[in-house]
């Protein structure tokens, strides 16, 4: 058995991977060819929740947002979250109107604020059973 560790997506299809030097990653999303809704994550399957409609397409989201709200957690949750505590969470309204929940990183939790100009990264979650690293999205404030 080999002893190289692994880097797996918390879940498939949640972000695209870059391809090419100087690319970053972007959300993926889906949207209501009929009425324009966007969803995130992108819908698979059933129906818009806004017009009832079955046509979508799968589109990129912007990579930066605004804090819409957090919470800082301090106690550690159910067996689901296996990552470190205490953490930051909350909802990034992008520009595109809709809201992605996220976790929040390279932050100090007391200058957390709704507003507050967030641009997305991909980081380490936890590790598995087996020791490879589980990735997903969060948002840092931005740097200027």
């Amino acid at each position: 058995m080999s002893n190289n560790k692994k880097k797996t997506p918390v879940k498939d299809g949640l972000w695209t991977t870059p391809s090419a030097p100087g690319q970053k990653p972007q959300l993926i999303g889906s949207r209501c060819l009929d009425c324009g809704e966007i969803f995130f994550p992108p819908k698979e399957n059933g129906i818009c929740t806004n017009c009832q409609s079955n046509k979508r397409e799968e589109i990129k989201l912007s990579r930066e947002g605004k804090i819409y709200s957090f919470t800082v957690v301090t106690q550690q949750p159910p067996e689901y979250y296996k990552g470190p505590v205490p953490y930051a969470e909350g909802f990034v309204e992008l520009p595109e109107g809709v809201r992605v929940e996220s976790l929040f990183t390279e932050c100090d939790f007391d200058e957390l604020k709704a507003g507050t100009e967030v641009e997305m990264v991909i980081e380490k979650l936890h590790e598995d059973d087996d020791g490879n690293e589980v990735t997903t999205f969060k948002f840092r404030p931005k740097l200027i």
